[in-house]
């Protein structure tokens, strides 16, 4: 495929028209509209409808302008880098990230992001779903635990742990019986939690009396002693080191890890390099023990 016909359709899709596009790009209509034909020839395919006063894509050509776009703005940022000797980032950086993350963090690691490459025009979205992220035009994904996908690459920046707290008003109870709970998300009666002590691994039947949609809502109501929570170590770590709240034992099973994802057949961008680097910054060692310390400098009590 011809990236010079390629760039040059682009151009045209994303202004809307020949005329719009050569007014834009200071080059010849002629031209412009001899390229894009060119294209069309090579691959067989119509991908303007042309109209006597309106020129639209063909569901082809959308196809073809979505999955391009970024791709040669990304090869022409890249080129211009190279022969400016490493250009300070620049552009739009559109990242998807989790809920619970987002509310404890993003906004101070978005700040001081922006603050440092004020070119940037950061975009960040919260969302707990798996988003597409050519389709939906992000750069960029924070997720937790992710189900393996072979169209995306990345790495762990953080690691967290569930633990199971309570108030200190609230005693556990030694006959067995349940013992209320704070949930986040529907609440299953009859469950047994398994708690893992320097004792040793016990059950714990629970009763839950309040269902919430955040763990920072079942935090604040473990706080008040409603109940007792499974929640992660970083957003109770504070509150255990003052006394604020009680630890019962550490949640069985795998870890919670926070990975950054983009797609395998992107070049990496200036933009996302340097956010990946502003994280590494923020958490070197990538520990819950890093991410509980870094909320803590800006939470207030």
């Amino acid at each position: 495929m011809d990236l010079l016909a390629l760039a040059d359709f682009n151009l045209v899709a994303r202004h809307g028209g020949f005329g719009k596009a050569s007014r834009a790009a200071g080059r010849p209509k002629a031209t412009l509209s001899r390229r894009v034909a060119e294209l069309e020839a090579s691959l067989d395919l119509r991908l303007f409808e042309r109209g006597a006063r309106v020129l639209k894509l063909t569901e082809e050509g959308r196809a073809l302008f979505e999955r391009t776009g970024q791709l040669l703005t990304e090869l022409g940022e890249t080129a211009a880098a190279i022969a400016s000797g490493g250009q300070s980032p620049k552009g739009r950086l559109r990242i998807s990230a989790p809920l619970l993350f987002s509310q404890i963090a993003m906004g101070k690691l978005a700040a001081g992001f922006a603050l440092k490459y004020p070119e940037v025009r950061l975009e960040v979205t919260t969302e707990d779903r798996s988003v597409d992220m050519v389709e939906e035009a992000y750069d960029l994904v924070i997720r937790v635990n992710p189900e393996p996908d072979e169209s995306l690459v990345g790495r762990v920046f953080l690691r967290d742990r569930l633990v199971v707290v309570a108030s200190p008003k609230l005693r556990r109870p030694m006959d067995g019986s349940a013992v209320p709970v704070v949930v986040r998300g529907p609440a299953r009666q009859g469950e047994v939690w398994n708690i893992e002590t320097p004792k040793g691994k016990s059950e714990v039947a629970v009763n839950p009396v309040l269902s919430l949609s955040s763990l920072i809502m079942v935090r604040d109501a473990v706080r008040m002693g409603v109940g007792a929570g499974r929640l992660p170590i970083s957003l109770v770590s504070h509150d255990l080191a003052v006394g604020k709240l009680i630890h019962w034992g550490d949640v069985g099973g795998p870890e919670i890890t926070l990975w950054t994802l983009y797609p395998t057949r992107r070049l990496l961008s200036a933009r996302v390099s340097a956010f990946l680097d502003h994280l590494r910054q923020a958490f070197p060692k990538g520990t819950p023990d890093e991410l509980a310390a870094y909320v803590g400098r800006f939470e207030v009590l």
